[in-house]
């Protein structure tokens, strides 16, 4: 049994009332549900590549400024009877659009079919049914109906994810991704999005309590990250006036929206509680990392350095030292294996009192290193299945 239709916008003001998709690889679902409890939302149910939620609009405008492994977010709309087009089209056109979309924003419907009941439906079915019944309800309301439009630069999109006969509507709230932090630079072969290293950085327990090593900085995105965390900096805080999807749609709260903004401002560190250090071996990849962190306005918090893993020395007694090691495209395959016997000598001599985290490809032995991982997680990084190994301090 799906849930009854919810055909017009709920009760903003109410805890139970609004509900949303917040959507992430499937692998980091249990990061992303830990930070939406923590946000205070409830009801939360992991999904297929992300975790549904329960949230007034106050917690879920936080939201969007505050999930660092979130993807995209959506606030549904309604869940309707998706058996047949006819059904679908009988549906839809229950739904309130004036309630939900402006007028003067064009609009776009991506259909997402799951199953062979969905697929044997058609995305051009799905299409139809809800764009014109956007059409028939501004009609209906005496409104100028928003433009269907896939082709616009900017058009707010409607999800419409269809599985086990029902549709469930969904507006993306986020615009652009929210990995898209607004700080990133190009100059790096191989980066790592923000969303996967501030989840590393999670399942590593980093939470900045504790020094924080990066010997493999390539662009700076761990680092970078690391210091959101430690400074308890809200990770789309830099994000520009109407880059949020929410912004463009109907019922937009912007004093709400400018209070949720300011309270995050406020809750952010004047410095972080332990030392943030990144380096690499590379002079052009260690300025290009301050310069990323100068973007993201953190620079003066990190102590950047030009220095091999192998001779780094450590900064602080103890610690946690993350790494994305080379892998792939950025060393020839015949050097990984020195390398990585290297960097396990390092973690058991000067940084053996250190607990740390290697970010390795899935198909690396697991005593490469001569160490015993306390655990370890499956990724994806890109298409690239990697591993996430965490070592206890080695004396």
């Amino acid at each position: 049994m799906h849930n009854p239709a919810r055909l017009d916008p709920p009760d903003a003001s109410t805890q139970e009332g609004v509900r949303w998709i917040a959507t992430c690889p499937d692998e980091t679902k249990g990061v992303l549900e830990e930070e939406l409890r923590a946000l205070g939302a409830t009801q939360l149910v992991p999904i297929y590549r992300g975790v549904a939620f329960v949230a007034n609009l106050e917690t879920g405008y936080r939201a969007h400024l505050w999930l660092r492994t979130a993807s995209r977010i959506q606030r549904l709309v309604a869940d309707l009877p998706c058996d047949s087009a006819s059904a679908l089209t009988a549906a839809v056109a229950g739904v309130a659009w004036p309630l939900w979309l402006r007028s003067q924003r064009p609009f776009t419907v991506t259909p997402i079919l799951t199953d062979a009941d969905a697929r044997a439906l058609g995305e051009d079915a799905v299409v139809q049914a809800v764009s014109s019944s956007v059409a028939r309800a501004f009609g209906d309301a005496g409104a100028a109906a928003p433009r269907f439009d896939p082709e616009a630069d900017d058009p707010v999109h409607l999800m419409a994810h269809v599985r086990a006969g029902v549709c469930t509507l969904g507006l993306d709230t986020a615009g652009r991704a929210l990995h898209k932090r607004g700080w990133r630079m190009t100059g790096h072969p191989a980066v790592l999005k923000e969303t996967l290293a501030a989840a590393v950085l999670m399942l590593a327990g980093y939470n900045g309590s504790e020094t924080l090593l990066d010997p493999m900085c390539g662009s700076g995105t761990v680092i970078i990250e690391g210091a959101y965390i430690a400074l308890n900096k809200a990770p789309l805080i830099h994000r520009g006036k109407d880059d949020f999807g929410f912004e463009h749609q109907a019922g937009f709260d912007r004093a709400l929206w400018r209070r949720v903004s300011d309270q995050a401002r406020a809750r952010k560190k004047a410095a972080p509680d332990a030392g943030l250090f990144a380096s690499d071996i590379r002079d052009a990849y260690v300025e290009l990392a301050r310069q990323t962190a100068l973007r993201a306005r953190v620079e003066k918090h990190i102590t950047f350095t030009t220095t091999s893993l192998q001779d780094a020395v450590p900064p602080a007694p103890t610690g946690l030292l993350l790494a994305n090691l080379p892998y792939g495209e950025r060393i020839g395959r015949g050097e990984v294996p020195t390398l990585y016997k290297d960097v396990g000598r390092a973690l058991r001599g000067p940084l053996g009192a250190w607990r740390s985290a290697l970010l390795v490809p899935a198909e690396v032995p697991r005593n490469i290193f001569g160490l015993a991982p306390s655990s370890e997680f499956s990724l994806m990084n890109g298409a690239l299945p990697v591993r996430l190994m965490l070592f206890p301090p080695q004396r």
